[in-house]
């Protein structure tokens, strides 16, 4: 791709838009439609996308198998830990209203924006997980 220079220069314009559409999605997924998993699908796109034009390697440099592995973690990490302070709070798992008992309102708001933010990372991390898996196959593996 390093030949296809208006490849680069249109993916550099749009990842970041793809990225924000994506966060677009992930806050205000209460509200209408989207959510989680959405912008998590999103998200990951833009990264497979900077893979797919600027190569595997680079796509390595900016998003670490590593650091994308324990963003799965992460991501179910938040999303059981709501249900957990739920339940420390008094209520059950995942009940949202536990999480703020002056106004149950806020809690529901608070709890739904906890579990879409869990599961958007988790989708995301997951996504970009399995695109390295399968680009970093060789064609005879």
């Amino acid at each position: 791709m390093i030949r296809h220079s208006i490849l680069r220069v249109v993916a550099k314009v749009f990842i970041p838009y793809i990225l924000l559409f994506a966060l677009y999605v992930q806050f205000h997924g209460d509200y209408g439609p989207g959510g989680g998993f959405q912008a998590g699908v999103i998200f990951a796109a833009a990264f497979i996308l900077y893979a797919l034009i600027f190569g595997l390697e680079a796509a390595r440099r900016v998003a670490p198998p590593a650091v994308v592995e324990t963003l799965v973690a992460v991501g179910i990490l938040i999303y059981a830990g709501t249900g957990l302070a739920a339940l420390l709070l008094g209520g059950n798992f995942l009940d949202y209203n536990a999480l703020n008992h002056h106004d149950p309102r806020h809690g529901q708001h608070l709890g739904l924006m906890l579990i879409e933010l869990g599961v958007g990372i988790t989708v995301s991390a997951v996504m970009v997980t399995i695109f390295f898996s399968f680009a970093g196959r060789g064609r005879g593996e």
